[in-house]
């Protein structure tokens, strides 16, 4: 494997569930396992990454995860409202959020600062416009090489190795030709946040800074606040 080896050892987590006819989703969780592997069988990489897939994700099981994370990756299509309750509760833990201005990491991003997130991306209205306009097209930026290398990475040779064919083809097919989440849009602008911000963590004053504020801020999210908001603007109860 070739890249750049990061200063710290890293540990990925994923927590996911596919809806039976879900294919695209299962094809993905099958390529996150491929590549669990992959890391694992490199005598190189697998010293400095390692990937968890957590299979059956739950309450329970995030409880325990959650509180663990550094790093809270909310990275959904801006104006898709995908970025939830999962992201509040990794900021309560005092996790820095890495993320597009989707969901509640907006409300994170103006309740914290810019200086204690890592957005990134295409803003909601720029999303919406390239729907309108069908002016999104992945095969132009699956033409470049920074990122072809990385989607035909899906079904190299090694990774065949390991994972079903058909899945791997598929998924790859699926970003190239409809890539219907428009995954390849942010895609450089999403590694060198992450890379800006994994620099970051190497500061660790100024991360348990960014940490904290985070933590401090969490409140806002409270249910209190939430079901008396719904109540004056919604059921309008007295």
């Amino acid at each position: 494997m070739n890249g750049n080896l990061p200063a710290r050892p890293i540990t990925l987590i994923f927590g996911a569930k596919a809806a039976p006819a879900y294919i695209a989703a299962k094809d993905i969780i099958h390529l996150i396992l491929c590549l669990s592997k992959l890391i694992e069988s490199d005598p190189v990489a697998s010293r400095y990454l390692k990937i968890v897939m957590l299979e059956n994700y739950n309450v329970t099981c995030a409880e325990k995860v959650i509180p663990a994370c550094d790093i809270s990756e909310q990275i959904s299509l801006a104006s898709k409202e995908a970025s939830g309750t999962g992201n509040m509760k990794l900021m309560l833990n005092g996790a820095v959020t890495l993320g597009t201005m989707d969901g509640a990491n907006v409300e994170i991003f103006n309740l914290v600062g810019k200086e204690n997130i890592a957005i990134f991306g295409k803003t909601s209205d720029e999303v919406i416009q390239l729907y309108e306009t069908g002016a999104y097209h992945p095969q132009e930026y699956y033409a470049r090489p920074d990122i072809w290398r990385l989607v035909d990475f899906i079904c190299c040779d090694a990774m065949l190795a390991i994972g079903n064919a058909a899945s791997l083809y598929r998924l790859h097919h699926e970003l190239v030709s409809k890539d219907p989440f428009m995954t390849l849009l942010d895609l450089r602008e999403y590694i060198l946040a992450k890379d800006r911000l994994l620099l970051a963590y190497e500061d660790r004053t100024a991360w348990t800074k960014r940490s904290l504020i985070n933590i401090a801020k969490a409140g806002y999210f409270s249910s209190d606040r939430t079901i008396a908001e719904y109540n004056r603007d919604i059921w309008m109860l007295k």
